[in-house]
C-alpha cells in the first residue's frame, strides 16, 4: 500500500511495474510470495481515487470494501461518505448515475422490458413505453445516486448528501469483494 500511495500510479500494471525494493518489482515480489505460500495471488483491485474527500467503509469480515469520493472535504462529508459507503457495500450499484451505465445494458433492459410488455398481452407500441418505464425503475434501484437511501428509503442518496451539505455529491466509487 506505500508503493502505491508514495507513487499514486493510474493502474494495476503501473504498480506492478514499480520497484519493491532494490531488487524486485512489485509483480516479481507477487509470485516470490505464491511460492512462498503455494497460493495463487494476483493484484486486480487497484483503484485511483482522487476526490476533495474519500471515504471508506471495510465490511466486518473483510470480504468486502467501499471507497467513496466526495465532492467536499468537510467533517459533514466525512460522516456522509461513510453512510454511502455502507449503501455501497450493501445495494451494489452498477453506476453512480444513468449517464454511467454502458449502452449495452441499457439496450438489455429495454429488450427484456419490452418482451416482458408482450408478453403480460401489451400492444407493441404500448410495450416501448412501458419498457422505458421499466428503465426507469432499473436506473432507480441500481444506480448510486438514485437510489432510496438505506436508511431512510422516502429519500435517494443524492436527496440525502444535499441534505446532510448543500451542494455534496459522490464524483466516484468503488466496490471490492473477495471471491
Amino acid at each position: 500500500m506505500d508503493i502505491a500511495l508514495a507513487n499514486m500510479p493510474n493502474s494495476a500494471e503501473e504498480l506492478k511495474a514499480l520497484p519493491y525494493d532494490e531488487k524486485l518489482s512489485v509483480e516479481e515480489k507477487i509470485t516470490e510470495q505464491i511460492g512462498v505460500i503455494g497460493e495463487k495471488l494476483d493484484l486486480s483491485g487497484y483503484a485511483k481515487l482522487a476526490a476533495p474527500k474519500v471515504a471508506a467503509y471495510n465490511h466486518p469480515g473483510n470480504q468486502l470494501a467501499t471507497l467513496v469520493g466526495l465532492s467536499s472535504a468537510s467533517s459533514v462529508a466525512e460522516e456522509a461518505g461513510k453512510q454511502v459507503a455502507m449503501q455501497i457495500a450493501a445495494m451494489n450499484p452498477i453506476a453512480l448515475n444513468k449517464e454511467g451505465v454502458d449502452a449495452r445494458t441499457i439496450e438489455r433492459e429495454l429488450e427484456i422490458g419490452k418482451e416482458l410488455a408482450i408478453q403480460e398481452g401489451k400492444p407493441a407500441d404500448m410495450a416501448e413505453k412501458i419498457s422505458q418505464g421499466r428503465l426507469n425503475k432499473f436506473f432507480q434501484e441500481n444506480t448510486l445516486l438514485s437510489q432510496p437511501f438505506v436508511r431512510d428509503n422516502k429519500v435517494s442518496v443524492e436527496q440525502f448528501l444535499d441534505s446532510e451539505e448543500k451542494g455534496l455529491t459522490v464524483n466516484a466509487f468503488f466496490r471490492f469483494a473477495l471471491r
